[in-house]
């Protein structure tokens, strides 16, 4: 075994305008949870308390997407979902359409350890968060002014604002770039944080993986995304542990972070290598990223759009912020 290694992202998919202010503010955020991963590894914290512990931080700060800064629905309000998943067993929980639980992927570990189910969503979901005295607040905790604002521009445009924000006809993409970012054809000169999440394998070589969000600025009443479904966005297994984000729809119909996995299994692939593998060939015209470690203690990183919020470290002192393509 290679030692641990732990990898955390924001979003993939970041407009090039992004002010640099914006840019070191993400930065710093990736950088705090991933030396609380990195605590937490070398007091030899299991790899699925460690993703749980990374994604709960992430959810608490109203930076990126999930939880406190959701992403509204057309109706104003939030409904968030998340998902974990324990390689050594492939044991998964998963929750959609939260609207008062404070920490959606701390429902979703319970979901997995303590219900005989994978996946519970709506007014299910809900009920079973009281029953299990997780902490609950009013909708209003996770609204801020700024998505407020957001929403009301995609009302005025009649769009869905798209958590990968990628410019049309950009073939690079590099910070400062002058281009209007265009969504279903119409110009949106705004940016939206992202879903999270966090990969990580521990000195005894075990993966996990966590996602969480609150999905698309102006969604549909009740669309679920990719990120709580297992195979799609999360997955976890003896051989890796990947955490996917972008357009959800192309990452559904992918399942790509099970194809990850696979071609690792079956074609025999190494980590960085399945991970070129799948966001070349496994979404189509679908714009994502992801996070992945491997058992070995190996991480990796990939997308196929502007950029990604993303941090990595590994046992052996290597460790990486990043938001654009280097």
């Amino acid at each position: 075994m290679g030692g641990w290694a732990i990898a955390v992202h924001g979003g993939a998919g970041v407009d090039p305008n992004l002010p640099l202010e914006r840019q070191e503010q993400a930065k710093q955020l990736v950088t705090r949870c991933l030396n609380l991963g990195i605590s937490a590894l070398r007091s030899d914290l299991p790899a699925i308390d460690v993703v749980e512990l990374v994604v709960r931080e992430l959810e608490t700060d109203p930076f990126f997407n999930s939880c406190r800064g959701s992403a509204l629905n057309e109706n104003g309000r939030v409904e968030m979902e998340a998902s974990i998943m324990d390689g050594p067993k492939r044991r998964c929980g998963a929750v959609s359409r939260l609207s008062t639980v404070k920490n959606p992927i701390s429902l979703a570990r319970l979901v997995m350890d303590k219900s005989p189910h994978s996946y519970l969503a709506f007014s299910g979901a809900e009920s079973f968060a009281r029953q299990q005295g997780v902490e609950l607040v009013d909708n209003d905790y996770f609204i801020t002014e700024e998505n407020v604002g957001m929403l009301k521009l995609a009302k005025e445009a009649n769009t869905i604002l798209f958590d990968y924000r990628i410019p049309l006809g950009m073939e690079t993409c590099a910070a400062g770039v002058e281009s209007p970012i265009q969504m279903n054809g119409l110009p949106i000169s705004v940016y939206a944080p992202e879903t999270v999440g966090c990969v990580v394998v521990d000195s005894q070589g075990r993966c996990a993986a966590a996602t969480s969000t609150s999905g698309l600025m102006n969604k549909m009443t009740g669309r679920i995304g990719d990120s709580p479904l297992i195979g799609a966005d999360t997955y976890a297994c003896d051989l890796c542990g990947v955490s996917c984000t972008g357009e959800g729809e192309a990452i559904i119909r992918g399942t790509l972070a099970r194809e990850v996995s696979a071609v690792m299994e079956y074609k025999g692939l190494g980590l960085q290598d399945a991970v070129d593998f799948v966001i070349k060939n496994r979404l189509d015209e679908g714009k994502a990223g992801l996070i992945a470690v491997s058992n070995k203690g190996e991480v990796a990183c990939g997308f196929n759009c502007c950029g990604m919020f993303r941090g990595s470290a590994t046992e052996d002192g290597f460790m990486e912020v990043g938001i654009w393509d280097q």
